[in-house]
């Protein structure tokens, strides 16, 4: 009789000996470059530090840092590793802080961050139908560039986000809300806000342009899809954020193109919009989330309540609810608005 044949064997897996605490050590070190200042910002001894670090590089056979009398400077090998480290890090900790807000139920605290113009037009509203149901959930909120955005939502910082896509993760999904047409922007006495009816773009001319940055989210869409025209290829001056370009246009004298949502910030009630045509742009309004991982029950109803406060709040002329979104109905348990 034939025997068996043998199954390899196989390394023990030296993973098992390595702990969050060794991973927490590490990065703690690598950060400061010093056991002293690291012991202190974890709260252990430098001896038990030091034996920690120890432990590591034993069970992954490399030496992690280089000493000197001075100051701890990482190994190649720990230098490839840290943003691994980081990452395991973050995870775990925002994995963690998704469990404790399902624990916390009625109460918890909730990070969204969302365009100006989200906040101004849906946000305020949504925030006070919300409290009414659940008066003990906190918020902070959030009006970052959409660049900055989409990393914290990666990072864990933010249980999601309402603004336009700007990089486009793969970690992340992007889930349509809202259409939101591209027009003039001026004070009401300048030349482009007087006629009916929409602008064209070959009309426009850069003199008197004001433009958004290549850091928003506003200019980097602009610069993708309309830079080709006259507008944007002479000089012109630039702003990093509505408020303040709202601001500079209201002194008169020269206009800009935004979003109609973007065109309805509160205090400017004397400017002009009018909408862009030849061709029609417009910009999605997304939902941002990360991929695969469920927002909390708080997060979630907070999300149903600004659906609901989107669908029924009468939307400026440029600006739809796209189908998918409107056909959305609340999940069970959600708060209605009042």
């Amino acid at each position: 009789m034939a025997a068996a044949p043998r199954r390899p064997i196989l390394p023990f897996p030296m993973s098992r000996n390595i702990s969050l605490r060794h991973l927490r050590c590490f990065v703690e070190v690598a950060n400061a470059g010093s056991f002293t200042t690291a012991s202190a910002r974890l709260f252990v001894t430098q001896s038990a530090l030091t034996a920690t670090i120890q432990q590591f590089e034993e069970a992954v056979g490399l030496k992690l840092f280089d000493r000197n009398t001075r100051r701890v400077v990482m190994t190649q090998e720990a230098m490839r590793f840290k943003d691994e480290a980081d990452k395991i890090l973050k995870e775990f900790d925002s994995a963690i802080a998704d469990l404790q807000s399902f624990a916390q139920g009625q109460q918890g605290h909730i990070r969204i961050a969302a365009a100006a113009s989200v906040i101004y037009q849906f946000l305020v509203k949504s925030i006070a139908t919300f409290r009414r149901e659940y008066p003990n959930v906190t918020f902070s909120l959030r009006d970052a560039g959409a660049e900055q955005v989409e990393q914290l939502v990666i990072d864990g910082e933010l249980d999601f986000a309402i603004t336009s896509k700007h990089k486009g993760f793969d970690d992340l999904d992007y889930t349509p809300l809202l259409e939101d047409r591209f027009g003039v922007v001026c004070r009401a006495d300048y030349a482009l806000a007087s006629g009916t009816g929409p602008l064209r773009w070959a009309d426009l001319k850069s003199k008197d342009f004001v433009a958004f940055t290549a850091d928003t989210g506003i200019g980097t869409f602009l610069a993708h899809n309309a830079g080709q025209w006259p507008v944007f290829q002479g000089s012109h001056d630039e702003i990093s954020s509505t408020t303040s370009l709202f601001a500079v246009l209201s002194e008169g004298g020269s206009f800009s193109i935004v979003p109609a949502l973007a065109a309805r910030v509160a205090g400017f009630n004397e400017l002009s919009f009018r909408e862009l045509r030849g061709p029609v742009l417009s910009r999605e309004i997304c939902l941002i989330t990360r991929r695969l991982r469920s927002l909390s029950p708080s997060s979630q109803r907070m999300l149903d309540v600004i659906l609901d406060t989107i669908r029924q709040h009468p939307l400026p002329d440029g600006v739809a609810m796209i189908e998918a979104a409107a056909a959305r109905r609340p999940r069970k348990g959600a708060a209605k608005p009042a």
